[in-house]
């Protein structure tokens, strides 16, 4: 995608919503070119970050197959995935402070391009480890430099609805990624099907070439960077632990543990429960994971309309039992495979669409000149915590068992949720300037 569609796209896009009328799209034909242009990066941005980090879990089979490796050495590759994926975003979210949401944004997804290509160059165990671990370095800033900027330039009431259409972009990547891997693998032999899938993740470098050219920095953040200039009071990641801002950073990441935690329990530990205890068979269809992906584009976008309707907190508690739920479901009721197939779109709906609503109110919990800093490092802190969760059901469930450890976890991790969404502020049709 080059800078020219992209724009084309953009201002085709905004004379159709125009056209409709719908109270639902009117927000994007009342924004600004610059907000739609930011809005359309972003979300492309999303789609592809979302696409090259989920070949991984595609091409696992191929490479236990062809390089010998243990179930163990490919879980350890996604652990360290997302373990760099948070320190990328805590690094990217000090960076956006500094130089800019835009350029951040820029670097991040020129990274998590480069190194996603060179997992297809991978000559062993070792190399692909490493180039996935520095890919997901990239992959964990992306998120934070784009749900800052997009938080900026989207006026306070349409904030939310903009920030989740953002991030419904991943359940898309995800889509596309499934459908490259069908495409290649029925064309090519294993062996060299899986490199070319991780070359094609070469495409998002693209879009570094467009938000270079037409998307600017949120007036907002120029703001505080001239008062910052004026001053000569460049802001300091220590700042989120100052006494002002110490409760609301520890309570926010407790909010995003909880949604991350939960996501992780869920998402990694059910497929093989339902296979190897219930003996599901459903389980190995592409329809089961296409059910998951649609009911995850479904909840994105149902939340992120929820949550400038009925405010940030109610609807973070109302995604929370709905994901609790689900997990009751799979792990306690007696299913078949047909009813394991539909619930896979409640199980996409609540445990994606919790995410939804997260950019905008994180944006809205800080102040401008340590915003990136912020967001980057309590959604980070969220992503590194969770990703132990995974390994902890494992741990447990030889003494439990693993529907029993599952439920368990789930339950804890959207329990904190939700008691750190009820001692947070509601911020609903917050202004950045008074943050």
């Amino acid at each position: 995608m080059d800078s020219k569609t992209l724009t084309a796209s953009v201002d085709d896009a905004a004379d159709m919503k125009s056209s409709t009328g719908s109270p639902q799209l009117s927000w994007y034909a009342e924004a600004g070119p610059h907000a739609r242009r930011a809005f359309w990066s972003c979300k492309v941005g999303y789609m592809l970050d979302g696409m090259d980090t989920q070949m991984l879990s595609f091409v696992i089979p191929t490479l236990v197959a062809t390089w010998g490796i243990s179930l163990a050495d490919a879980g350890f590759i996604g652990t360290l995935t997302l373990l760099s994926s948070a320190l990328g975003g805590w690094i990217a979210g000090i960076l956006s402070d500094r130089i800019g949401r835009v350029r951040t944004l820029q670097l991040t997804v020129l990274w998590f391009a480069v190194f996603t290509g060179l997992c297809g160059l991978a000559q062993n165990y070792g190399q692909l480890l490493a180039a996935r671990a520095l890919m997901g370095f990239g992959f964990g800033g992306e998120w934070t430099a784009g749900a800052v900027l997009i938080g900026e330039v989207i006026r306070a009431r349409d904030r939310g609805k903009a920030v989740g259409l953002v991030q419904s972009g991943w359940a898309l990547g995800w889509g596309v990624a499934a459908l490259l891997y069908a495409v290649l693998f029925s064309v090519m032999a294993p062996e060299i099907a899986w490199r070319a899938l991780f070359l094609i993740g070469l495409v998002p470098a693209l879009l570094v070439l467009a938000i270079r050219r037409y998307v600017k920095e949120p007036e907002v953040f120029e703001q505080a960077r001239v008062q910052q200039y004026d001053t000569q009071d460049t802001p300091r990641f220590t700042e989120i632990f100052s006494p002002r801002l110490l409760s609301t950073t520890l309570r926010a990441a407790l909010l995003t543990t909880g949604a991350q935690g939960g996501y992780y329990a869920i998402t990694t530990w059910l497929p093989t429960f339902l296979k190897t205890e219930r003996h599901l068979t459903v389980m190995g269809t592409g329809g089961y994971l296409a059910m998951i992906i649609a009911g995850s584009y479904a909840g994105y976008l149902c939340s992120a309309w929820l949550t400038d309707r009925i405010g940030r907190k109610p609807n973070f508690i109302l995604f929370a039992l709905g994901s609790m739920a689900i997990a009751f479901a799979y792990t306690s009721l007696p299913l078949t495979n047909a009813s394991m197939l539909w619930l896979g779109f409640p199980l996409g709906f609540f445990a994606s669409g919790i995410f939804s609503g997260m950019g905008a109110f994180l944006t809205e919990l800080f102040p401008t000149r340590v915003r990136g800093s912020g967001q980057g490092f309590c959604y980070n802190v969220g992503r590194a915590i969770g990703a132990l969760f995974p390994v902890l059901i494992g741990v447990l469930s030889s003494r439990f068992g693993l529907g029993t450890s599952i439920g368990i976890f789930a339950v804890a991790a959207y329990g904190v949720l939700i008691i750190a969404a009820l001692t947070l502020p509601e911020t609903r049709g917050r202004e950045l300037e008074s943050a």
